[in-house]
């Protein structure tokens, strides 16, 4: 794999460390959009790939611990084939111990597929595309390993929490990681929103659409710290300062509980689709 870049090195050792940690916060929670439910984010993109008996070859691009293609495995199409390409080898671990020895597993970079041109039909990624740096060269690649008329699909950020306790978090959030954070930039501002990403699409793909996709939750406010203990700039924050958010948020949320206790909140997301050209 190529020399990695100051965030990739940070997602790599955090994926190193954090194994299946984006399966444990969205594969158990329902998702739903203006045109559709599914049983969570990752049955939103599997939905995408057709079933038949037809050949058909998917890639999984950051594919994590591998649960979007075991949920494509367990469907038992005798021709669908399978790869999952990710950074980390200790999430590539996890997912070889849990799919059938005829899912292909390989270790890379976005930037750089090692696919041969026009070999993948549907190419598909959860939570990953928007963390990417130099997206336009990942937009090459994924152009490059597609075949013509293939289909791009992937979920990415939309916002981070649903309903007001965004804004709560973000009010307590930003003064700590103004005094605590180390700069880091993840990704290209572009993938934020859905004009970023028709520039970054046009020209080698058509057909592009979006979908907003939410993903209500409830937790309790020690649910939700501990689910935020494993977002990316709450884990790089020295230990004072993720105390001193601790506290600061759950005083500034306890007023949004509802009487059974539980915070009425979720996950902000967008299904991105397109065809390549």
């Amino acid at each position: 794999m190529s020399l990695l870049t100051a965030a990739e090195t940070y997602l790599h050792d955090f994926h190193q460390r954090q194994v299946g940690v984006t399966s444990a916060a969205f594969a158990h929670l329902p998702a739903h959009s203006p045109t559709g439910t599914w049983d969570s984010s990752y049955a939103a993109l599997t939905d995408l790939v057709p079933v038949g008996n037809s050949p058909l070859t998917v890639l999984d691009l950051a594919c994590g611990d591998g649960h979007l293609l075991g949920l494509l495995a367990a469907r038992r199409q005798p021709a669908l084939h399978l790869t999952g390409i990710d950074m980390s080898e200790a999430e590539l671990a996890v997912a070889r111990a849990a799919l059938p020895a005829s899912v292909r597993l390989q270790q890379g970079r976005a930037q750089a597929l090692d696919l041969p041109s026009s070999s993948v039909d549907y190419l598909v990624s959860h939570m990953a595309l928007m963390l990417m740096d130099d997206v336009e060269q990942v937009m090459r690649e994924m152009r490059r390993v597609l075949r013509p008329g293939g289909h791009l699909a992937a979920i990415v950020g939309r916002t981070f929490l649903l309903g007001e306790v965004n804004d709560v978090f973000m009010r307590v959030f930003k003064p700590i990681a103004s005094d605590a954070l180390p700069p880091l930039r993840f990704g290209d501002r572009r993938a934020g929103s859905e004009a970023g990403w028709r520039e970054l699409l046009d020209g080698s793909f058509d057909h592009i659409a979006f979908d907003d996709i939410d993903v209500p939750w409830s937790p309790t406010p020690g649910e939700l710290w501990d689910a935020l203990l494993d977002t990316y700039d709450i884990d790089r924050l020295d230990d004072d300062a993720r105390q001193r958010l601790r506290g600061a948020f759950l005083d500034a949320v306890a007023h949004l509980q509802t009487g059974d206790a539980v915070i009425t909140t979720g996950w902000g997301l967008r299904l991105v689709r397109a065809r390549a050209a």
